[in-house]
């Protein structure tokens, strides 16, 4: 005969939704067993829906409104050394009419690949200044969110236009340079640090 698990008491619920809510509805794992969060609880709280499993191991309360970014949140958190790139950051600056279908993120060169089955990636390793500088917070569905700034991703497009379509490229500049307090000084010294000044600085003069 099959024993029913014993309900939990509402003291464990109540403090595991309270944690939950303090670190924006969303944890993985190890995160909520960390903050004290028994495991049985847990799961017996997505048994019972008050929480929706994103990812493996990753939950968010189910009572949140809908995720208004579910690709890019659930990435955020299981890969926190990643930051949003290329694509993925164009969209968010709205420097592009491109739909990204993968998640684009880069990573410090030697990190393990993320292993994750969806959403899909796109991976880049960037390494020293051009992985470090520029990288900004963004605050997507309760959720920090690494996502490099404008005046760099506009500078790695132009590192990686083989790989995204000098279209693209030239599109994310124009729109960049039409925004309001755009800087040209700003896309230069990011693309020194990208080491495409050469590539850029053209584009930038017929532009302006």
């Amino acid at each position: 005969m099959t024993r029913k698990p014993r309900p939990l008491p509402d003291r464990a619920l109540k403090a595991a939704v309270a944690l939950f809510r303090g670190r924006g509805g969303a944890l993985r794992t190890s995160e909520a067993i960390a903050l004290g969060i028994h495991p049985r609880t847990l799961y017996a709280m997505r048994d019972a829906g008050a929480l929706e499993q994103l990812s493996r191991g990753l939950f968010r309360l189910a009572d949140l409104p809908p995720l208004g970014h579910p690709d890019l949140v659930p990435v955020a958190i299981r890969v926190p050394d990643g930051v949003l790139c290329l694509l993925s950051a164009l969209s968010l600056h709205d420097l592009t009419t491109q739909i990204p279908h993968e998640v684009y993120l880069a990573l410090p060169r030697g990190a393990d690949k993320p292993r994750l089955k969806h959403p899909p990636l796109r991976l880049f390793w960037f390494t020293g200044p051009a992985y470090s500088e520029g990288v900004e917070m963004r605050t997507l569905d309760g959720v920090r969110v690494r996502v490099y700034g404008a005046a760099k991703t506009v500078a790695d497009c132009f590192k990686y236009r083989n790989k995204i379509g000098l279209d693209v490229a030239v599109e994310a500049l124009r729109r960049f340079l039409r925004g309001r307090g755009a800087k040209a000084d700003d896309l230069l010294r990011y693309a020194r640090i990208c080491r495409v000044e050469k590539v850029l600085r053209p584009y930038i003069e017929a532009t302006l």
